[in-house]
C-alpha cells in the first residue's frame, strides 16, 4: 500500500462510466435514444460541467459506443475486456481491471472515483456537488458514499417465498402480523439510485469495492434509475414535461 502512494494523485476525483452492450432488459440501452439522445448522452453532458472533476473515464467493451461518447465529451477510453462484460461482471471487477492497467502502464491514478452509471441519465450539478462535499466532508469515517431513494412502501414488508409460502425477509419469521402495520410506523428504508456513488480508489487494493462504513446521500429528486422499458418511459415522460 505503501508503493501505491506514488501512483495515487491526491484529492483528484475522475468520474467513471461504465456502458457495457450486452444489456439483457433492453437492448443495447445505454445508446437507446432518450427524447432524442441516447442515454449515455445525459451522463456525459453533466460530468463535464463538473468542476471537482479532473477527467472523465468512459468504459465498454464496444467501438461503437466509445466513438460516441467522444462526441460528447472529452472521455479516456477504457476497453472493457470480455471477462468484465458479462452479465456477472461486477463494478469491483471493472475497477480493477481499468486500475491494473494504469498501473502496469506506470501511469497516475485519483484517490477517488465519482462512479456514474448511464442508466441514471438525470441528475443535477447542485446536487452532485452536495454528494461531493458531504462525502469529503465525511470520508475519514466513509469508506464509500451511495446515494439513495427512500422507498415508498417500507423494506421491512418486504417478503419470499419459501416452499411457496410468503416469508417476512426483515423479520425472518412465516408470521406475516409482523408486517401488516401500518408504514409509518416503520423505519425509513432506501434502495441506491445510481445517482452518483464515490469510492477510495484503495478500497479497490483491499478487495472490496464499498466496504463496511458506507455513507448514505439522500436525493429527493425523481430516480431516473431505469432497469426495464416501463422505467425508460416512465423517465421520458418526466424529461419531456
Amino acid at each position: 500500500m505503501n508503493l501505491l502512494k506514488k501512483y495515487i494523485i491526491k484529492d483528484q476525483i475522475w468520474v467513471f462510466i461504465p456502458a457495457r452492450t450486452g444489456s439483457k432488459t433492453i437492448k443495447n440501452k445505454n445508446i437507446k435514444k432518450l427524447n432524442g439522445y441516447p442515454l449515455i448522452y445525459y451522463t456525459l453532458k453533466i460530468s463535464k460541467k463538473l468542476k471537482f472533476v479532473q477527467k472523465i473515464v468512459f468504459s465498454s467493451d464496444s467501438k461503437k459506443y466509445h466513438t460516441l461518447a467522444k462526441k460528447y465529451a472529452v472521455v479516456e477510453s477504457h476497453y472493457r475486456s470480455s471477462k468484465t462484460s458479462k452479465d456477472n461482471s461486477s463494478d469491483f471487477d471493472v475497477f480493477k481491471e481499468y486500475i491494473y492497467q494504469k498501473l502496469k502502464k506506470n501511469e497516475k491514478i485519483p484517490e477517488f472515483f465519482l462512479h456514474l452509471r448511464p442508466t441514471t441519465p438525470l441528475r443535477k450539478i447542485e446536487t452532485l456537488n452536495k454528494i461531493k462535499n458531504f462525502f469529503l466532508k465525511n470520508k475519514k469515517k466513509f469508506s464509500s458514499l451511495r446515494s439513495v431513494t427512500e422507498l415508498e412502501n417500507s423494506g421491512y414488508k418486504t417478503v419470499l417465498t419459501k416452499n411457496k409460502k410468503l416469508y417476512s425477509l426483515f423479520f425472518r419469521s412465516f408470521n406475516l402480523d409482523q408486517i401488516n402495520k401500518a408504514r409509518q410506523l416503520y423505519p425509513k428504508t432506501f434502495i441506491p439510485n445510481g445517482y452518483g456513488d464515490i469510492i477510495k480508489t484503495k478500497n479497490i487494493f483491499k478487495g472490496y469495492i464499498h466496504g463496511n462504513s458506507v455513507g448514505g446521500f439522500v436525493t429527493k429528486e425523481f430516480n431516473s434509475d431505469i432497469d426495464n422499458i416501463e422505467e425508460f418511459k416512465e423517465t421520458e415522460k418526466f424529461l419531456q414535461k
